[in-house]
């Protein structure tokens, strides 16, 4: 019996203590892998991740999240719409200085020139075949100046392929048919010139379309013109304020010339917002006192 309770002494020496699963100060380390419960294995030596990984990586999600934006923003840009702010009077009854329009980039199909900085990575225009995206007389036209493939010009389109365009006694005429004109009002306004004659009409093309010109009566330098015969694959823009507007009446060394058809961005589908002259981004205040809200979301003719 004693060699017995001195085997059984032994034997119990020379297995390991038991550490309890919790004391006083709370879980007790797990370090024996088989006795430790499946959610808490595999931590043991595992080091936290410190205050600078974790900027670290909220900052990496964060420029993940603008170039994801910026991409998404350039493909709307580049296939559906894209801004512009009128920079001056030569759309005028139609479009305003400080108007802020809409362009479809669907319209005309996509050139290089649908790509911010038009790279050179493809020639001539590439058209959906679903859609009908052939220009038509009386769009008004976003395009890039002839001269210098860089500069945004809007114009109305005149001449298709083919048209003879020219003014005479400050007529248009299409293919040596008069364009129908009516005259709404007539009025002085004052501008960079003094007090001017300033008459607004009511223009048909031969389409039917119908929208209003603008000008300053007769004698005025480009109210008579050569006949100006439309190249293939060119369109000739006319600028509605028709004594205010460098355009395809005067050739590219002055003006626009004959616009190829590469160069059209879009066409010119509403007026989102508008403002007067003087309204600033940096004065608030002028965002109330030179708006133009009559213009606010007008679909343009």
């Amino acid at each position: 019996m004693a060699v017995a309770a001195a085997a059984g002494a032994a034997v119990a020496a020379a297995q390991p203590e038991k550490r309890p699963v919790w004391s006083d100060q709370g879980d007790a380390p797990f370090e024996d892998v088989d006795t430790t419960p499946v959610y808490a294995r595999g931590k043991k030596g595992k080091k936290s991740k410190s205050d600078g990984g974790g900027a670290a990586n909220e900052g990496w999600e964060v420029i993940k999240t603008i170039v994801f934006a910026l991409l998404i923003a350039m493909v709307l840009r580049i296939l559906l719409f894209q801004p512009f702010t009128i920079p001056s009077a030569s759309m005028e009854p139609n479009l305003y200085q400080g108007d802020y329009i809409v362009v479809s980039k669907w319209s005309y199909g996509y050139s290089r020139h649908s790509i911010i900085g038009s790279p050179p990575i493809f020639d001539g225009r590439i058209r959906l075949p679903v859609i009908n995206q052939q220009p038509e007389r009386g769009d008004i036209v976003v395009f890039k100046l002839p001269r210098d493939n860089k500069t945004d010009y809007i114009k109305r389109l005149i001449g298709l392929p083919g048209d003879t365009v020219q003014m005479i006694n400050n007529v248009l005429f299409i293919n040596g048919t008069a364009v129908r004109d009516v005259e709404v009002s007539r009025e002085e306004i004052e501008s960079l010139y003094g007090a001017q004659l300033t008459i607004k009409s009511r223009e048909t093309l031969p389409e039917g379309r119908s929208f209003m010109i603008q000008d300053w009566g007769p004698d005025n330098i480009a109210d008579n013109t050569i006949a100006f015969q439309v190249p293939a694959g060119h369109y000739f823009m006319i600028g509605d304020n028709r004594d205010n507007s460098q355009d395809s009446r005067f050739d590219q060394s002055a003006g626009v010339g004959f616009v190829p058809a590469e160069n059209l961005i879009g066409k010119a589908e509403i007026i989102l917002f508008s403002w007067n002259e003087g309204a600033s981004l940096w004065n608030p205040v002028s965002w109330f006192s030179k708006v133009r809200l009559s213009r606010w979301f007008k679909v343009l003719d």
